[in-house]
């Protein structure tokens, strides 16, 4: 679908100016790539950064506060801040005196610390969950939240919302096109669809009817969806429904707080009273340390205990990892949380966020588009439509990959790095108003430049 009020054929045009003033601009970075490609595919460390953008990749010097600096001295500031991982900021004093200590006195022994420790009661305390374990990425959070579901519950399946992402394995690689459950990208098993069931977000009934047949061993979604086709709300009462039917199958509940904890101490799950029986995390919690973490109620929890250790008759269930809470994790997530992640941090960031919203609105109305502005909190964005969306459906219908594209070049070639394909730009802690003034001053340089 393409957005209303723009011009295909000016925009191909800047499509095609900026990616070439692009390439022109970064000849240091793709020096590096050409010497990395023989070594990596795609030249990157992930294959998938090179279908991330148009644009040659660039290869990073170095970041500090809401910046970053590439190979070729160009500095950016960051909207994107590593997909959310970098929400805290580059190098925030406290996180790097704590992380060079663990460096110095033991980053890993296999064994338990008592940051670890300081940690969980500190998730407890800001989610309402009072048992946590440690992995390290939300992905992995995940996965464990199946499986403790899967025991707990003596069910396989496993239920997400349509547009939905919460890591890359392959319950969750299956997307709804058409009707019809489908592997999301190859390398998926055969029978990689039989373990996942998919609905649409808000629908209520789909849900139940989904969830009646007691197939179901965990339903697994944010509290507001934020990636893949960008920010699906709730409708009222929705999380209320969601929670009722879920207790009426005997089916568990996960929220995946990875993206939303942004919005303050605890996320959405504390701010807006939910009662999950699971909760999954990553990125930003611990200053992009790799770090994850899942937390259960009791009753959930009660599946992982083990009052006999070894010699317990009780199955062990498939969780762990070697680096799984090692203590350079727990000193960063230690630090982030008491020191950065402050209320006045969130109060700082909500400030900018609706400074973005407000900058990012005022081009939209004053160039007389019919699009609409997202408020949450640090996020903001814009839908190309004159609503939001309330399901993936309706998000994919008005997504305009061309000008999605268009606006990440346009906006990298002025020193701002925005947001991947998702639910818009996010302030970090260190950002400033001028940080923010300079995002809506690109925005609106392309909007003019497309409508005028």
């Amino acid at each position: 679908m393409v957005a209303p009020g723009i011009d295909r054929e000016r925009l191909r045009a800047l499509k095609d100016r900026e990616d070439a003033a692009f390439t022109e601009s970064h000849a240091a970075s793709v020096a590096v790539w050409e010497r990395a490609k023989p070594v990596m595919p795609n030249g990157v460390p992930m294959s998938w950064l090179r279908s991330s953008y148009d644009h040659p990749p660039i290869f990073v010097a170095e970041g500090k506060g809401a910046r970053f600096r590439d190979a070729d001295g160009h500095e950016y500031v960051d909207f994107n801040i590593a997909d959310m991982s970098m929400f805290p900021g580059y190098g925030p004093e406290p996180v790097v005196e704590a992380v060079s200590r663990a460096i110095a006195t033991g980053a890993q022994f296999l064994l338990p610390n008592e940051d670890a420790v300081w940690v969980a009661e500190e998730l407890g305390r800001r989610f309402t969950l009072p048992k946590w374990q440690f992995t390290l990425s939300a992905t992995h959070a995940n996965i464990e939240v199946i499986r403790v579901a899967r025991v707990f519950t003596g069910r396989d399946k496993v239920l997400f919302f349509d547009g939905k992402y919460h890591g890359h394995f392959d319950e969750t690689l299956i997307e709804l096109v058409d009707g019809t459950l489908v592997p999301e990208e190859a390398g998926l098993p055969n029978d990689a669809i039989s373990k996942t069931e998919i609905v649409p977000f808000n629908d209520l009934e789909a849900l139940s009817a989904v969830l009646e047949r007691r197939e179901v061993a965990v339903v697994i979604t944010e509290p507001v969806l934020t990636n893949n086709v960008g920010l699906q709300l709730p409708d009222d009462g929705f999380h209320d429904g969601l929670r009722t039917i879920t207790r009426d199958t005997d089916t568990l509940l996960a929220y995946d707080e990875t993206h939303t904890q942004v919005v303050g101490a605890g996320g959405l799950t504390r701010m807006w009273g939910l009662s999950p029986d699971l909760l999954a995390i990553g990125k930003s919690f611990a200053s992009g340390v790799p770090l994850g973490a899942y937390g259960m109620t009791p009753e959930v929890a009660a599946t992982l205990e083990r009052p006999a250790a070894r010699d317990d008759e009780k199955p062990t269930v498939a969780t762990g990892g070697t680096l799984f809470g090692n203590p350079l994790s727990m000193a960063a997530a230690r630090a982030t949380m008491h020191e950065v992640l402050t209320p006045e941090a969130y109060a700082h960031t909500h400030a900018l966020g609706a400074r973005l919203a407000d900058g990012i609105e005022g081009v939209i109305v004053g160039a007389g588009l019919p699009w609409t502005t997202h408020r949450f909190w640090p996020r903001s964005g814009v839908t190309f439509a004159p609503s939001m969306p309330r399901n993936a459906a309706a998000a994919r219908d008005h997504f305009d990959v061309p000008l999605r594209r268009l606006m990440r070049v346009y906006l990298a070639n002025r020193g701002v790095w925005d947001a991947i394909v998702g639910a818009g730009p996010t302030c970090a802690v260190p950002a400033t108003a001028a940080d923010v003034d300079s995002y809506v001053g690109a925005f609106g340089e392309l909007i003019e430049e497309l409508t005028s």
